[in-house]
């Protein structure tokens, strides 16, 4: 009997057994292929790079490893004990010696600008730029000055605080990073969910009862500067308390769509003083006003002017306002971002099944894109989201938002190419909606490492748990490596699906070897305990 055309149709296709087996062996399904050169050896081949996803529905494997990661940074941080050491080296000779002659040349160029010589000026601060190269590979961090002057000033506004904000008191920051101990052997630490104010009453599918009445104006303008009041959050926490807290926290929309914060904190602070902080944290956007529009839907808008090198009224052609002069007129804040009046902590104590569960909550969506967290199941939440996101749509997320030129002003960095109302970044997308930044937040001295460190321990272990089995891998110098993104019309470029085998191939060999040292060490271990 003959297969029916459904019946071959359900027949899986070559890609997708590739795709299968190389998810079951954590091989990242997307690589890009990337041509590596020696330039000693003139040997040349292509190596499948992963691609690095967060997101499990574009990549699973290198969406697990991330949270994986996060997962341990999180853990290596939360209770320490011992104060990370920062300490910085002291300068060498080589870089002393650097740094004079930075400063000879730097005074020469100001000489040179000085007496009118640009010619000169131009070979000074490209010999600056040398030099500042060579201290950069010498180990140096930070930025020196600039040998070019600002050309603008940038514009102050006052820090004096609102007067319905309530005060905070303020304390020297001590360097100390890892909280108190108590009875001699607790050193407790926190876990702390902040969200922002009300828009108007929802129900518990996260739809207002209204949709009249929610205010979502305020709620685009509070998403897309979430990320603003949420450091200005850790700046008054850390003066109140008078010590360095550290903290690792993610950014996840609620049902209503407005972002929240989960955050780790390594140390004990009273509830009380907590809120406290929250009541009197706010966040002032010094923008030019944008409450009312002057370009609307279906009427002309700006047009760029090549002669101007702006954007003018298209039936006036008189130019609109710059940004720079728009915000000097300012005297008011466009903005002002708060919390809501719910503020959740819970003391933790480390190595405990309850801080695990909350490791595991914390890194809970981070392989989920905010529309896959927030994904409508109703008309009614999808009629919610949709109205939220027309308010993001009109919402400048930045000085170089394209959404400035319907309010009549000339954003940063305008050119022919900038199309008046529609911006590229990710607070007008509505898969964000109005999430633009990043998932984690991760204090510097939360575990003394980066995300990068944590992989080197990771490779430090298993190579470890191999040499002690005999196996032993050889390290490779590779600095000397040419690495080069394949161009597609490259016809000696391998096809996706061999580099994927090939990987798994390796992979397998990889996890044998593995499995191996693992038996090793159990069979140690019993042979020790008899």
């Amino acid at each position: 009997m003959t297969e029916t055309r459904a019946e071959r149709m359900r027949i899986p296709l070559a890609a997708d057994v590739v795709k299968a087996t190389a998810e079951q062996h954590g091989v990242c399904i997307r690589p890009f292929t990337m041509e590596v050169g020696d330039p000693e050896t003139g040997e040349l081949q292509y190596v499948a790079v992963p691609c690095g996803s967060t997101v499990e529905s574009t990549c699973g494997p290198c969406a697990r490893k991330a949270r994986a990661l996060r997962i341990t940074q999180c853990r290596e941080g939360w209770h320490l004990v011992d104060e990370p050491d920062f300490t910085p080296d002291e300068p060498t000779a080589d870089q002393r010696a650097l740094l004079e002659l930075r400063a000879d040349l730097f005074e020469a160029h100001k000489l040179a600008v000085t007496a009118g010589d640009l010619d000169e000026a131009d070979d000074l601060r490209d010999e600056i730029a040398k030099t500042d190269e060579e201290l950069r590979q010498l180990g140096m961090r930070g930025r020196l000055p600039s040998p070019d002057a600002p050309t603008k000033k940038a514009v102050k506004r006052s820090t004096k605080r609102r007067q319905d904000a309530p005060d905070l008191p303020r304390r020297k920051i001590d360097k100390r990073t890892v909280g108190r101990e108590y009875a001699g052997k607790y050193r407790p630490s926190m876990f702390v969910t902040l969200t922002l104010d009300t828009y108007g009453r929802v129900r518990e599918d996260g739809t207002p009862v209204n949709p009249n009445t929610y205010d979502y104006r305020r709620a685009a303008r509070d998403a897309v500067h979430f990320s603003s009041l949420v450091d200005r959050w850790w700046q008054n926490l850390r003066r109140v308390v008078g010590w360095d807290v550290q903290y690792f926290a993610t950014v996840e929309p609620q049902k209503r769509g407005a972002p929240h914060l989960h955050a780790a904190i390594r140390g004990s602070i009273p509830h009380e003083l907590l809120k406290l902080v929250t009541a009197a944290t706010y966040h002032q956007v010094w923008w030019p006003n944008h409450d009312e529009r002057v370009y609307h839907d279906g009427e002309p808008l700006p047009v760029w002017d090549s002669q101007l090198k702006a954007f003018v009224d298209p039936v006036t052609r008189i130019p609109l306002r710059a940004w720079d002069e728009a915000v000097r007129e300012v005297d008011e804040p466009a903005h002002v971002v708060r919390y809501g009046a719910q503020v959740h902590s819970k003391g933790l104590l480390g190595g405990t099944e309850d801080a695990g569960r909350h490791i595991g909550y914390l890194t809970k969506y981070l392989t989920k894109s905010v529309g896959e967290v927030l994904e409508a199941s109703t008309d009614r939440q999808a009629a919610h989201h949709d109205r939220l996101h027309a308010e993001l749509a009109v919402t400048p997320c930045s000085p170089k938002c394209a959404v400035w030129l319907l309010y009549g002003i000339n954003p940063k960095g305008a050119n022919s190419k900038t199309v008046p109302g529609h911006c590229k970044g990710k607070a007008h997308r509505r898969t964000t909606l109005g999430l633009p930044g990043r998932r984690v937040l991760v204090s510097r001295k939360w575990s003394g490492k980066t995300l990068a460190d944590h992989k080197e321990d990771r490779k430090a272990f298993v190579a470890d748990m191999l040499s002690a089995v005999g196996i032993v891998k050889p390290v490779t110098d590779t600095s000397r490596l040419i690495w080069r993104k394949v161009d597609p019309s490259d016809q000696n470029a391998p096809p996706r699906d061999h580099l994927l085998m090939h990987a798994i191939a390796e992979r397998i060999r990889w996890r044998a070897e593995y499995d191996s040292a693992l038996l090793a060490a159990d069979l140690s271990a019993i042979g020790q305990a008899a």
